[in-house]
Order: C-alpha cells, then sequence, then structure tokens
C-alpha cells in the first residue's frame, strides 16, 4: 500500500508527534507583550530591516538585536537576546540559515518564549544534511519549551495588537472587527494574499503562516484560533503534513468549541492506491479522503480558494440553522432564475410562501413581480424602498426559511442604504442575510457596507452562495451527531475473528473465510456449501435450493468476475454440474495457475441495489471505510463516500445520503425501498471489524451487498492481511 501523495517538508526522522499545543502554550509567541528583532539592520529592503519597521505600530515593546550596531535609528540595538533588559515573548529572526541554530540555542536560554525563523535552505531542499539542520530545530524545541515558528516562512499577523512579524511589505491590517476570520497557510504568499481582502473591507484577526513547520504547525494553529475570542471563524489553505490526524483532531477540537473551521485543500492529486488488491483501495485517493475526513471532523470544504474567504466569513457571522428552506428576494426576473439554478444545483430547497407570507407580500409587489420564492419586488422599489424590507422581514420572520439570499444586481447608492436595514432584520430573526454581489463594479456602493455588518454576508458569485447555505445546514448536521462513538466490541468475539485472520493460510483469506469473519460481527452473508466435485455442487445446490450461484474458492483469484469463475443462475442439477466443470477449467487455465479449495455453491440472490461496502487501513489515516454504489461498476461510477472507522450506524446513514445514487435507496421502477437502517448497520459492522482488527488487515471488500426492502445481503467478501501478519 501507497501513501496518499503528501506535500508536507517537515523532518522526516523526528518522532511523530501527536496531539496540539493550547492557546496557553502559543500565548507568548502569538499574542506578546515584547518582540526582538534578531538580524534587525539599517540596511534598506533587509529583511531585518522590514521586520523592524513592520513593527513600528505594535502595542507593546520592541527591541533590535545585532552586534554589529549601537543604534538603528532612534532604537537602541543590543548585541544579543542575553543583554536584553527582558525576557521577551517572541523572538523574529532576521539572520541567514548558518547562523539561525546558535541563535535559537540562545533564544532558548534566554527563556524566549518563541521564535519566529525567516531562512529558508532546509529541508525543502531536499538534501539530507539540510534536513538535518531543520531537525535540529525540532530538538531544540521540543527539548526547551521553545516554540518556533518556521523556518522557511513570512512570518505571521496579529491585528489585534498590530503585531506584523513579516519581512512582507503587506496590506495594512486594520484592528479586527467582532466577526473577524483568523487566517492559516502553509503558503506564506496564499495567506498574505487572502487577507488583502481587508481592502474591500474583510475583517481578519490574523494571518498565520506555518513555512516547514518544524515546531508550530497547522494543527497547533487551528487549535490557537479555536480558543482564540477575536477570531470568529478560521480560514485555512493546507498542503498537507506527515501526521494528518493531528490535523484532523485540532478540526475535530474547532468544532468542539463552536468554532467554524473551513479548508481549502491544495495537492489534490490521487495516487495512493495503485497496488491495492480490493475496490476500496482503489477508491480512497488523497484527496478525496482529506475532504471527506475533514467534513467528519466538523470543518467546511471549499473547491475553490476563492470561496475561502466569504464562506468563513458567513460562518463567522451567521448562528447554527434555524431551517433548512433559503428565501431568495431579488429586483430582477433574472437574478431569480440565477438564484434557483444555483439552488437547484447544491440541493438548498426553496419552499414556496405560505398563505400568510404570501399576502404580505402581493400587498407589496406590483401585479408584475412575483409574491413567491424567488420573491420579485421589481424595480418598484425604487419609488417604494419600503416595500422591499417589508417582504424581507416577512420571508425571514417565517420558520420555513433559515437564510434570505438578495442578489445584488447593480450597484449605487440606495445600494449602501439597504445593508443597515438587512442587518436589522437579520439580527431580530436570528437568520443570516446572503447579498450576493452580481454588479461588476466589485467595490461599489453597498460592498463595504455588506463585508462591515455582523450578520450580512457578501458573496462574488450564486454558487458560491447557495454551495455556502449547504455547506453550513451539513456542518449542523455532523455536529448535531458529535461525540458518537460505537460501542465497543465483545472482547472473546475480537479474539475469535482475530484467530480466524491468524489461521488463514495466505495473505489473502478465500470468500468463505473472509465472510466467516465478517458475520461474527453482524455483517449478513449468503449462505453457501464448499463442493469438490460436480455431485457433490449438485447435491448442495439440491439443498439450497435453486437458482444458485457457483464461484471458485481460491485465495489466489480476488477479482472473481474478471477471472471467469463464477456462473448465476443455475436452475437445475445439471447446469451445475456443467457450470462446475467450466469454473474448474477456467481457473486451471489461470497463470500462474491458483490454488483452488473448491467451489462453492449459494443460492441465486434476487436482484437489488449493490453496493460496495470496504475499508483499507491507511498509513496516514489509520483504517477508513468506504461505501459506494455499484457493485463491480463501482470504479466506473465513483460514486462513494468515506469515513474514519469506526462509525455507528447514524454515522453510516450520513454517508449513505452522500452518494450520489442515494435515490435508487428510496425504491426505483416498483423496487422497494431499502431499509436504510439495516443497512447502515451492516456498514457499522464492517467498520468497526476493520478497526478493531487494523493491525492485521491491509483493506477489505464486501461486494456486492445487494440491498432490497429489509434484505440486505453480502454475496461476496475480499479480506487482505497486512503484510506483517503473514
Amino acid at each position: 500500500m501507497v501513501g496518499f501523495g503528501e506535500t508536507s517538508i517537515g523532518p522526516h526522522h523526528m518522532p511523530q508527534r501527536t496531539g496540539f499545543y493550547r492557546h496557553a502554550e502559543l500565548a507568548r509567541l502569538l499574542h506578546p507583550a515584547s518582540i526582538a528583532v534578531i538580524g534587525a539592520s539599517a540596511r534598506a529592503g533587509s529583511f531585518g530591516e522590514r521586520a523592524l519597521a513592520n513593527l513600528a505600530d505594535f502595542a507593546g515593546r520592541v527591541y533590535a538585536v545585532n552586534p554589529r550596531y549601537d543604534r538603528i535609528g532612534e532604537r537602541p540595538c543590543y548585541p544579543s537576546v542575553a543583554a536584553l533588559p527582558e525576557r521577551v515573548d517572541c523572538a523574529v529572526i532576521a539572520a541567514a540559515r548558518e547562523a539561525v541554530e546558535p541563535i535559537v540555542r540562545d533564544c532558548a536560554k534566554a527563556g524566549v518564549g518563541g521564535a519566529i525563523v525567516f531562512a529558508s535552505g532546509y529541508a525543502e531542499t531536499g538534501k539530507e544534511e539540510r534536513r538535518a539542520e531543520q531537525e535540529r530545530l525540532a530538538t531544540i524545541a521540543r527539548e526547551t519549551g521553545l516554540r518556533i515558528v518556521g523556518p522557511n516562512t513570512i512570518g505571521l499577523v496579529n491585528a489585534a495588537l498590530e503585531v506584523r512579524a513579516t519581512f512582507m511589505t503587506i496590506t495594512p491590517i486594520p484592528p479586527p472587527g467582532a466577526r473577524a476570520i483568523g487566517v492559516i497557510s502553509q503558503s506564506g504568499a496564499l495567506g498574505m494574499a487572502l487577507a488583502q481582502g481587508v481592502a474591500r473591507g474583510l475583517s481578519v484577526s490574523h494571518v498565520l503562516t506555518s513555512g516547514n513547520s518544524c515546531d508550530v504547525d497547522m494543527a497547533d494553529y487551528i487549535a490557537y484560533l479555536a480558543e482564540d475570542p477575536g477570531c470568529a471563524a478560521i480560514a485555512c489553505v493546507f498542503e498537507g503534513m506527515e501526521t494528518p490526524l493531528r490535523v484532523l483532531d485540532a478540526a475535530a477540537f474547532a468544532a468542539a468549541q463552536g468554532k467554524p473551521l473551513v479548508v481549502y485543500k491544495t495537492a489534490i492529486g490521487t495516487e495512493g492506491a495503485a497496488a491495492a488488491l480490493s475496490h476500496t483501495g482503489a477508491l480512497a485517493g488523497a484527496h478525496a479522503t482529506y475532504q471527506a475526513l475533514f467534513r467528519q471532523a466538523g470543518a467546511v470544504v471549499v473547491d475553490d480558494y476563492e470561496h475561502l474567504a466569504e464562506t468563513t466569513t458567513f460562518l463567522a457571522k451567521s448562528p447554527p440553522p434555524r431551517a433548512r428552506g433559503a428565501a431568495v428576494l431579488v429586483t430582477s426576473g433574472g437574478a431569480g432564475i440565477m438564484a434557483a439554478d444555483a439552488a437547484e444545483q447544491a440541493g438548498v430547497p426553496m419552499p414556496q410562501p405560505d398563505a400568510a407570507v404570501r399576502k404580505v407580500l402581493e400587498g407589496e409587489i406590483p401585479e408584475f413581480g412575483a409574491a413567491r420564492n424567488p420573491c420579485d419586488v421589481t424595480a418598484q422599489v425604487i419609488a417604494n424602498p419600503e416595500s422591499l424590507n417589508i417582504c424581507a422581514g416577512a420571508l425571514l420572520g417565517h420558520a420555513d426559511y433559515g437564510a434570505l439570499v438578495y442578489p445584488q444586481v447593480y450597484s449605487y447608492e440606495a445600494t449602501a442604504q439597504r445593508v443597515p436595514v438587512f442587518e436589522a432584520l437579520a439580527r431580530t430573526y436570528g437568520k443570516p442575510v446572503c447579498m450576493v454581489w452580481i454588479t461588476e463594479h466589485l467595490t461599489g456602493p453597498g460592498a463595504r457596507e455588506a463585508e462591515a455588518a455582523e450578520h450580512v454576508a457578501l458573496f462574488r458569485s450564486m454558487r458560491s452562495c447557495f454551495a455556502t447555505l449547504a455547506a453550513w445546514h451539513d456542518r449542523a448536521d455532523r455536529l448535531a451527531t458529535r461525540g458518537a462513538t460505537p460501542a465497543p466490541t465483545d472482547p472473546a468475539l475480537r479474539a475469535q475473528a482475530a484467530a480466524l485472520l491468524a489461521a488463514a493460510p495466505g495473505r489473502t483469506l478465500t470468500e468463505r473465510e473472509a465472510k466467516t469473519a465478517l458475520a461474527l460481527y453482524g455483517v449478513p452473508v449468503v449462505g453457501e456449501r464448499l463442493s469438490h466435485t460436480a455431485d457433490d455442487a449438485a447435491t448442495a445446490a439440491e439443498a439450497l435450493g435453486f437458482p444458485v450461484v457457483l464461484k471458485a474458492e481460491s485465495p489466489d483469484l480476488p477479482h472473481k468476475t474478471e477471472a471467469g469463475v463464477i456462473r448465476l443462475n443455475l436452475r437445475n442439477a445439471a447446469e451445475v454440474r456443467e457450470a462446475f466443470a467450466a469454473i474448474v477449467a477456467k481457473a486451471e487455465a489461470v497463470v500462474p495457475r491458483p490454488r483452488l479449495a473448491g467451489v462453492l455453491v449459494q443460492p441465486m440472490v434476487p436482484a437489488g441495489v449493490e453496493l460496495v461496502v470496504g475499508a483499507r487501513i491507511d498509513p496516514l489515516f489509520g483504517p477508513l471505510i468506504v461505501v459506494g454504489l455499484g457493485g463491480v461498476l463501482v470504479e466506473v461510477l465513483a460514486d462513494t463516500a468515506l469515513a474514519r472507522a469506526p462509525v455507528t450506524p447514524a454515522q453510516a446513514k450520513r454517508m449513505l445520503g452522500e452518494l450520489k445514487g442515494a435515490r435508487l435507496l428510496d425504491g426505483f421502477r416498483g423496487a422497494p425501498a431499502v431499509d436504510r437502517d439495516a443497512l447502515a448497520a451492516a456498514i457499522a459492522a464492517v467498520s468497526r471489524f476493520a478497526a478493531d482488527h487494523a493491525g492485521a488487515i491491509a483493506e477489505l471488500d464486501v461486494n456486492p451487498l445487494i440491498c432490497a426492502g429489509a434484505r440486505i445481503v453480502a454475496v461476496d467478501a475480499l479480506i487482505v492481511k497486512a503484510a506483517t501478519a503473514g
């Protein structure tokens, strides 16, 4: 099994960290009262000169450190950190790579709280000796408690304190508002670029960039902002980590603190399962896994960097949803059509107003408007502005609507005047107003006012607006089941299954062995008999009842359909004998010749919805459970849902709802609706097996799981033991 395409450039030879730093552990570094710039300089354009200049407005005390100077401007300059008049909280190290390590050691000895290392040329070069230098910095951090950001970082910003600990010439970030977002990014440039939204009114509390992350990394930043009162929601630009479970645990911690986290994941390659024997292994690609697991942890994932800031800001401004429906209020019929299209694509319902609301709308809207949803008040609002406010209040006040969407088609002075009205209505009803900025006058009247409002969210596209509303509801649904954990497996049963795995002679279990092990956990499996002759097969078929299925029983033929060693719908003894001979001949023709334990005889399970339920033990993420529609076609259809195992039946049911073809489970062309509770219980059982035996198996498939009504039956299964398990 191969990895998931990680892009992290952190230390490869250090003991892997668990957990994350809490707010108090990073407070001196990220919320300092004093800062020393080590390598401060009077040379224009140098990192030391820029870092010192950027701290000109810092609310605390700033010290210049460089033995080459007695003074820099009006500021005294100290020869070393040990010579400073106090034990500083944060050291900004603007020195060449060769000088960094001794400076870091001096900082640790002097009791500095944390250090920010700008220097590059460490592990990112790929050179072993440079990687070793970075690991030595990590060792200092681990052994002394000095928290280190970087190396190879552009620094960070804490807007509330005017901390601009960076060498970049950055857009000034004003004091944050009550709904400010915190920005964290492995890429310094992308993080600072996102924060430039302050130029259009975006409120930003922090910009925290991590660089090579020899010590402080993305998991630590998430946990820090989760507990920081100045940050209302977290926007995260994430590449990857060598210990991804830590960042997922930090995401779950943020969710537990009630702090929304929105992630834009770069490096979306899906390398990682080419060597897998199971369908599950082939389906669990890197990007899909990260997306699914971030969502499972309570985070929101966006597909586009351009939507990160506005999605995060919406969540910073919005309480939990009070209803699923969205009301759309427009002054342009065309904008209403755009909104309806986007809502349908995102799966956001737009219920029609009831009689009482419709009566209010009809009293304000001319006959050529639309007293429905979308509600078109027409351009008549120019002559009667109050009609827009009355209609907005009627829609927001109804229990069916959790949010109001207002497409702003044209920007002019009246636009800015509408924002306070929407703000007041949103505050009154406890529901957000989404202003979708359709006009190309991107910074026209009303835009900055909407950004500054505490309950009005500005979006730059209809698609982004409704995708965010869908994600808002999805996050709330997931948080509603937060903390639910599967019941532990009975130790005796777990030991029995472990013994079956250990007793299997080969690395790949036969179908019969795999189903026997899974059945111990309550996975419903088809009955069967193993036959060694054609007559045995015919006798077994008579006992089981026609029609039957015959399959080769071999650990060397994991995919029987492709090998041609299955015969279906056999209706009498003669057909069974003929099929037995054909299967044996087909198996014996395979090169190299497979081991053949016999031929399985099974009842022919009637048609139903076919699913794959599988698991793989990923070296980075641990046991993963995958559910997919399509049986043998699952890789072609690529309709899957994924989660960390084990899952509860309720979580498994949610996974089913994520499938694009989920409606097939509700009955199709006369087929009975699948009992989702029974199906979810089977999925949860497979996930529990995978989690319990993660050290003994590499991957498993139940494929297909045939579902019709309450009948849920696994007709084939594959388990591959871990390489170390024999």
